[in-house]
């Protein structure tokens, strides 16, 4: 055997072996970002100040869903997807009125709750998280909405930004800060976070924010975002955080208009010369 196969075997086995470890293990995200360190104390305390001018600007912020039980707040909010909080409140009081508990929700027929439903949007979709959710709560809990996330979230309809959004404003118990896309942007732009990731956005928060201010920075970061830091024309000239925002077009929305886009240099500009196109029956050094 000569020694140049023989150095090749141990070669074809170690990529072996790592082939099969990638298909075991799977690709690495090309979007996923190294494990980021702990938050300073200086990034704690600027979230923290930025809470509280929110605070003084906007002290009527809270929850916009109309509510009187958990219940119905769990149900108006698994209404509110995709569909803004005014609209769910036109439709809420005579669900409310019809089906006043998850037992009599739980015995509903899908059409009369589609029927009543459907201006929410996704009314299918919507009805059967409802129904589900109260068969749910009426046959594992007596009817009564649990005060647990890692429970609520077991529920059909139920996800992470739901249970906070009850535990919350229902029975003032902070296990997470709900992140919608008013609070994934606001946060974004303001500094306090740093990904598009909702689950990302929302262990950031908790991080620089304390426990007590969960849920209130979830109230005063959506109301920011629905009067002042709106999506496409954000009224930077009015924010009451401007001095501490961190995003990069603040200035320019404060003096009335979005950035002007950069122009592509023509070729005359970058020092190219243009070929003229000669004419038809001239020489091309023909004057």
């Amino acid at each position: 055997m000569s020694p140049r196969i023989a150095k090749s075997r141990p070669r074809a086995r170690t990529k072996a072996r790592a082939q099969a470890g990638a298909r075991a293990t799977g690709p690495r995200p090309r979007h996923e970002k190294p494990p980021q360190r702990p938050p300073t104390a200086a990034a704690k305390a600027r979230a923290n100040q930025i809470l509280d001018l929110l605070e003084q600007a906007h002290p009527e912020a809270t929850c916009a869903l109309h509510w009187r039980t958990p219940y119905e707040l769990v149900m108006a909010t698994i209404l509110s997807a995709q569909c803004t909080d005014e609209r769910v409140n036109m439709v809420t009081p005579a669900l409310f009125a019809r089906y006043p508990d998850a037992a009599s929700l739980a015995a509903a027929r899908p059409a009369d709750v589609e029927r009543m439903i459907r201006p929410t949007g996704f009314f299918r979709a919507k009805t059967k998280s409802l129904l589900g959710c109260a068969r749910g709560l009426f046959e594992r809990h007596g009817g009564e909405v649990p005060r647990s996330l890692d429970v609520l979230v077991k529920l059909p309809g139920i996800g992470r930004k739901t249970a906070s959004v009850v535990l919350g404003h229902a029975y003032d118990v902070a296990e997470g800060i709900a992140v919608d896309t008013h609070v994934l942007r606001v946060s974004n732009r303001l500094g306090i976070a740093d990904s598009d990731d909702p689950l990302v956005v929302e262990r950031q928060l908790m991080a620089r924010i304390p426990r007590e201010r969960w849920t209130r920075t979830t109230d005063l970061l959506i109301f920011h975002g629905r009067k002042i830091c709106i999506a496409r024309r954000p009224l930077c000239g009015q924010c009451p955080v401007f001095a501490l925002c961190r995003w990069e077009h603040r200035q320019a929305f404060a003096l009335g208009g979005p950035p002007r886009a950069r122009r592509a240099t023509s070729p005359s500009r970058q020092g190219v010369s243009r070929k003229r196109t000669p004419t038809p029956g001239r020489s091309p050094g023909a004057k």
